[in-house]
């Protein structure tokens, strides 16, 4: 049999657990998930291969709109996403269904006539709703629309129905030879995911405005034969006071981060590391350019 292949885009709005269902999949945390909208801020890549297919997940930041230049970057990753797809993924929370109008607005009902690609409306988080039977009218609402080719009701989080989601799938990946190695789970290296990992802690650690403040940037990763690896990370913020949460009483705060992501650190490692993290104010990086260019947006 020939082989298939093709690229998924996941798009969604903030916390429909788009990264979630990307985890499901793949059968392991590959990106970072907090309970935080805009937890995702770039694109992260997924491989998913088995039998004959091999399906490349774009997993990518909530569709919002941008209230400065980190946003926007953040959008082009949708953007260049949709272009390069074979097929897309709306991801929907399921519980945002109770106001239909509202949620499938005339810009994003445009958005997606304009996507001439195969289209799967992802309902999600079924698994909380009081009653299954008021799935059947949102699927019907849905059907009514004809935007979308398959709609498909699932539960990332407890993984209900993503297999046969990966199924409906592959109905669509063209024939094509593998993009990837077949034990290829994403073509992003390991100083990406320590940062990412750095970053989750502190959206999860930090409340209000701090975990939106920070960006992460991993200076040193050094790999040692004998010993511990040494890893240096810079937390950049945009204000002394930021930086003063962060580090709290006599570094209680930094120290706590510090632990959590070590430890998280090493179990994706399966390795020892030595983290050092320093906090460092970068006044407005979220509105500089030049600045998110550097810091790989």
């Amino acid at each position: 049999m020939n082989k298939k292949a093709g690229f998924a885009a996941i798009i969604g709005k903030p916390n429909a657990g788009k990264s979630t269902l990307l985890n499901a999949i793949l059968g392991t945390k590959l990106s970072i998930v907090t309970r935080k909208p805009q937890t995702t801020r770039k694109k992260v890549l997924g491989i998913h291969t088995e039998e004959n297919h091999q399906i490349v997940f774009f997993d990518n930041p909530g569709m919002i709109e941008p209230k400065h230049e980190l946003h926007k970057s953040m959008m082009e990753y949708i953007d260049s996403s949709l272009a390069e797809a074979d097929l897309v993924l709306l991801v929907i929370d399921i519980r945002s269904m109770k106001d239909f109008g509202d949620y499938f607005n005339a810009d994003l009902i445009e958005r997606l006539k304009n996507i001439s690609k195969p289209k799967i409306a992802v309902l999600n988080k079924i698994d909380l709703l009081p009653n299954i039977k008021l799935l059947l009218p949102i699927i019907q609402q849905l059907a009514n629309m004809n935007l979308f080719d398959e709609i498909m009701p699932i539960s990332a989080k407890k993984k209900a129905e993503t297999s046969a989601l990966v199924e409906v799938i592959k109905k669509y990946l063209p024939e094509h030879e593998y993009f990837y190695d077949d034990d290829y789970l994403s073509d992003q290296n390991d100083r990406f995911f320590v940062s990412e990992i750095i970053r989750e802690q502190i959206f999860k650690y930090f409340s209000e405005e701090i975990p939106y403040a920070c960006e992460v940037q991993i200076n040193e990763f050094k790999e040692r034969e004998v010993g511990k690896w040494y890893i240096a990370a810079d937390i950049i913020v945009e204000k002394q006071s930021q930086k003063t949460i962060i580090v709290g009483a006599n570094g209680e705060k930094i120290k706590e981060v510090g632990e959590r992501s070590r430890n998280k650190i090493e179990n994706y490692l399966e390795m020892h590391v030595y983290l050092q993290l320093f906090v460092k104010i970068k006044d407005k990086w979220r509105n500089d350019r030049d600045m998110l260019t550097r810091f790989g947006y």
